[in-house]
């Protein structure tokens, strides 16, 4: 789908206030029309009611500071709203009760049973935290159907972070979704920034996925012309200091828009060059006047990218001892992106941070440098130099075997093939990688999520993984289903076997000890199911949540 499309679709806050003002034009579809129609009413009435509150505050004895536009700001806020819609006229009482106190499978099959017609009714007549509770256990196409009714933003999100781990999980091309998780995060953009919400999706499917086995001069200009990076780090706004654009709003000081160092900077800096690369202040600024013009067309509603010529710096520049002559135009950006990729810094740092993903912390310079050779010499393509890692006797050496720990989308991800789960919704997967620490593509710096062990390595941190471990084994994760009874003939022949199994390796002493005190403490089984939710203690279950949860399984 493409980003007018998904914009119309799903359409923003800022498009039901708009609608709700008498601005804009309703969707064509009859069902999402009418869904738009009822939240700009919402947001009317959280104005009306925002609007009647401060008249009372501000009336003779009342305390005044009721801020109307904070009240009515958001038409997704039902927090303090009647929203007129109640329960007992769709459910019955016994039904009502199941659904606060009923078991999950109870719960789920009430969800199914609503005729189509109610669910709208449904969905309004929940709080948002009733809404989030049940949103995990309603079937995928009734989940979606809600947060359209209530967020229809939501689901671009949804859809997208869902879609990464699906991929994960079941793609044969394993080497390149890891690479896409590599060079997304190495070119980070931030979902949850204004229009980036409709951007991003497009950013990783058409400026990253085709390139991660491409040259990096191709990668590098896709981000460049990526709206989602644009937007993110705010070039679409640089305005060159002497262009048209700016001489037009000088009369206006309120509108005006001036050079932005932002892309330039992180180009620099993350992208290409690393920290310690050899460029000046100087040279971040060049660079950003080479890149003025670079913007979006219409930004807030699904743009394209577009050069526009009137806000370019049309002046000389100089990046890293390069003269760029005045007037290129966008060539100057072109112009830039083609030297950084053939200065030996961004070879080196390329090369490193691949390797600082894919084999140690602190790989061996031998590598690095062969690998950076290999960056120079075969002008930068990126499958040459996974295929002189990859090849590398550093990579295969005792030292690299399991010298990195996993992210929690790694270990989630492997988790799930280990044992070869059967995922028909990954919302719940998707919540639990928030709650692992790294929330997908919500990273808010530019730096993208940290492949370094420290970044991963915590007391809290791991209880966390041992707890999912234990639920994902118990079968405790709602759209997830795992196959317990095949473990069964293993565990009793030697609960050993399941491990070997699980890890593709022998154990370490220390989880065959862990397995062994397990088995033979019915008190700590039950501690260990109970802090994980996971319901009665089944054996192989344990055993299995015990591995992943290990030291070694955390590690690849």
């Amino acid at each position: 789908m493409s980003i007018h499309d998904t914009y119309a679709h799903y359409p923003p806050p800022q498009a039901i206030l708009a609608f709700a003002r008498g601005r804009g034009q309703l969707p064509e579809d009859p069902e999402l029309r009418a869904i738009v129609v009822r939240l700009a009413d919402r947001y009317l009435r959280k104005r009306e009611a925002a609007e009647q509150a401060a008249h009372n505050n501000t009336a003779p004895g009342s305390t005044p500071g009721v801020q109307v536009g904070a009240a009515a700001a958001n038409p997704n806020d039902d927090s303090d709203l009647d929203l007129k819609v109640k329960l007992a006229d769709i459910l019955t009482p016994d039904q009502i009760d199941t659904l606060k106190n009923g078991k999950p499978e109870e719960k789920r099959a009430i969800l199914e049973s609503l005729a189509p017609e109610k669910r709208v009714d449904f969905a309004w007549a929940l709080r948002p935290q009733q809404r989030q509770q049940l949103f995990v256990l309603a079937p995928v196409d009734f989940r979606r159907e809600l947060m359209l009714t209530v967020n229809p933003q939501n689901v671009v999100a949804s859809d997208l972070s869902e879609g990464k781990l699906l991929r994960a999980i079941y793609s044969n091309h394993q080497l390149e979704e890891l690479l896409v998780d590599f060079w997304f995060n190495h070119f980070n953009v931030f979902l949850n920034k204004g229009a980036d919400h409709y951007l991003v999706p497009t950013y990783e499917r058409e400026a990253i996925r085709p390139h991660v086995f491409g040259k990096f001069h191709d990668l590098l200009l896709a981000t460049a012309e990526s709206p989602a990076m644009l937007f993110y780090l705010d070039n679409w706004q640089s305005v060159g200091p002497d262009s048209q654009a700016a001489e037009r709003a000088r009369p206006n000081a309120k509108n005006h828009r001036g050079l932005n160092e932002n892309y330039g900077r992180e180009l620099l800096e993350l992208h290409t060059l690393g920290v310690d690369g050899g460029y000046t202040q100087k040279d971040v600024i060049e660079v950003a006047r080479c890149f003025t013009g670079w913007t979006i067309a219409g930004p807030r509603k699904g743009g394209t990218f577009e050069y526009n010529d009137k806000m370019h710096d049309k002046g000389k520049k100089v990046v890293l001892g390069h003269v760029i002559p005045a007037g290129g135009g966008m060539n100057d950006g072109l112009k830039v992106i083609d030297i950084l990729c053939h200065e030996p810094a961004t070879a080196h740092f390329i090369s490193l941070k691949l390797a600082k993903r894919f084999v140690a912390d602190d790989p061996p310079p031998s590598l690095v440098n062969r690998m950076a050779e290999t960056f120079r010499k075969k002008d930068g393509d990126l499958r040459e130099l996974m295929r002189t890692m990859l090849s590398s006797p550093e990579f295969w050496s005792e030292g690299a075997y399991r010298a990195k720990v996993k992210t929690p989308f790694e270990m989630v991800v492997s988790a799930l093939r280990a044992t070869d789960a059967d995922v028909t919704s990954a919302f719940v997967l998707v919540n639990e990688l928030q709650r692992l620490g790294e929330p997908l593509y919500r990273k808010i710096e530019p730096t993208g999520y940290s492949s370094a062990n420290a970044e991963w390595v915590s007391s809290a941190g791991l209880l966390d993984r041992m707890n999912f471990a234990l639920a994902l084994a118990h079968n405790r994760v709602p759209g997830v289903k795992v196959d317990v009874a095949k473990w069964q003939t293993l565990t009793e022949r030697d609960p050993i076997l399941l491990a070997r199994s699980i890890l593709d390796d022998s154990p370490s002493e220390q989880t065959k000890a862990a397995i062994e005190k397990a088995l033979n403490d019915p008190d700590l089984q039950k501690q260990l199911a109970q802090n994980a939710k996971a319901g009665p203690p089944q054996v192989p279950s344990l055993i299995a949540g015990l591995v992943i949860g290990s030291p070694e399984f955390q590690r690849r």
